[in-house]
């Protein structure tokens, strides 16, 4: 295997915890898996969900419980400024960082103005330090909800391009979604002068067509020279694979670097309720081993066409980590080829993350900020996804108990 053009024989091991929790002292091992173990019941997730949201709406006086636990664990804080700790302790371990202001569904223009404006205070933020490569953006930050899904039905791709149909709407939408584009470009123009890179979340199916044809708008313009905007491609979708490579041959026709983040996703359950509700087919993949299949065979196509891709693998998934390492290492390729990078979430897969920093790996953590009642959509995904998927947190319980043993405390 190559690192920094040198050849190097390095065994990967996502089960080495001391490296995994070098970070983290004692105190705070011990306080992780205790939130972990109250995680791995489902159904007190499932109840504490629901009374999270509810003492929200009833505005009961729950901050500080959550600050201390689930926000600690998986949120860099309350302000831009209170990450920068973080920052710091992670630099040390050659680990980078993806911001993450924690806005969405807001509804109104001057909240979407609010957080176009913070968008560009994380960039300027991000440009001034050299482990902060990308910052990620909601459309729902900058969009109103319903005018994403009323422009879904009117978003297409084809091999002349990606549009959308404004004609569709009426004056004041059409002014509104006028402002929406508007914002992108300005924070796009921004990262590009600041050398930031942009990553475009994926949500909702039934708004996705817009996120799309729009991602794609401005990376077509922006990515010229080197990838700056990335769209992000929910793999648990079964028609994702697809829309990568149509993506990618679209780059290639229109002489632009494919931006792509590729995950496995995090609406499954909403996806699938919803198509219920409508009698519809549902976009989600008929079993996990479908979106696995799918996922690894995006790592895999992305490889095969690093010079015209960057791919940014997304994933704590163990195997999907090794199988990219081992591309690479067949390939011949770099471990921190400018093209490939790795994220995990911040608080979770502590395993995968630093482990692969050790070997020279370009990856990062995604790193959440916001006040609390703004991330707890996030918030709740976190928990709902760590109870969902087989393992997760049985997993992380297992090697945070092994650390705790190797070191006696």
């Amino acid at each position: 295997m190559k690192k920094n053009g040198m050849n190097l024989q390095a065994k990967i091991s996502f089960d080495d915890t001391e490296q995994a929790f070098i970070y983290k002292s004692n105190a705070q091992l011990k306080k992780t898996y205790r939130l972990f173990q109250l995680m791995n019941q489902s159904w007190l997730v499932k109840v504490g969900t629901r009374l999270t949201l509810l003492a929200v709406n009833w505005k009961l006086p729950i901050n500080g419980l959550l600050r201390s636990t689930i926000f600690e664990q998986f949120v860099g804080g309350e302000t831009l400024e209170q990450t920068t700790v973080i920052v710091n302790d992670l630099k040390k371990y050659g680990i980078s960082l993806i911001l993450d202001y924690g806005a969405e569904g807001k509804e109104s223009e001057k909240d979407f103005e609010e957080a176009k404006n913070e968008f560009i205070r994380v960039i300027n933020h991000a440009s001034s330090l050299d482990n902060i490569n990308f910052i990620s953006i909601k459309l729902t930050a900058l969009a109103r909800f319903s005018l994403l899904e009323k422009l879904n039905q009117f978003s297409a791709r084809s091999s002349a391009g990606f549009s959308i149909d404004t004609k569709q709407l009426n004056s004041e939408e059409g002014q509104e979604w006028a402002n929406v584009v508007r914002r992108v470009e300005e924070i796009c123009e921004l990262a590009v002068e600041k050398k930031v890179g942009i990553l475009i979340d994926a949500e909702e199916s039934w708004i996705q067509n817009t996120i799309d044809a729009l991602t794609m708008q401005v990376m077509e313009r922006y990515n010229k020279k080197k990838a700056v905007i990335y769209n992000t491609i929910q793999l648990y979708r079964h028609d994702r694979l697809e829309f990568l490579k149509f993506s990618h041959q679209f780059a290639l026709k229109n002489k632009f670097i494919l931006g792509a983040k590729i995950v496995r996703g995090a609406y499954m359950e909403k996806e699938r309720k919803r198509a219920n509700a409508l009698n519809d087919s549902s976009p989600i993949q008929r079993d996990k081993s479908a979106s696995d299949q799918d996922f690894n065979a995006a790592i895999s196509y992305s490889i095969q066409h690093i010079d015209t891709i960057s791919v940014i693998i997304a994933s704590h998934n163990e195997y999907s980590a090794q199988f990219a390492v081992r591309l690479l290492d067949e390939a011949n390729l770099a471990v921190n080829h400018p093209h490939i990078h790795f994220s995990q979430l911040y608080g979770m897969s502590d395993n995968i993350t630093f482990n692969l920093a050790k070997i020279g790996c370009n990856v990062s953590k995604y790193l959440p900020y916001g006040p609390i009642e703004d991330v707890i959509p996030y918030l709740m995904r976190r928990a709902q996804e760590n109870s969902s998927v087989a393992g997760q947190t049985s997993r992380e319980l297992f090697l945070i108990e092994k650390e705790i043993k190797r070191r006696g405390i």
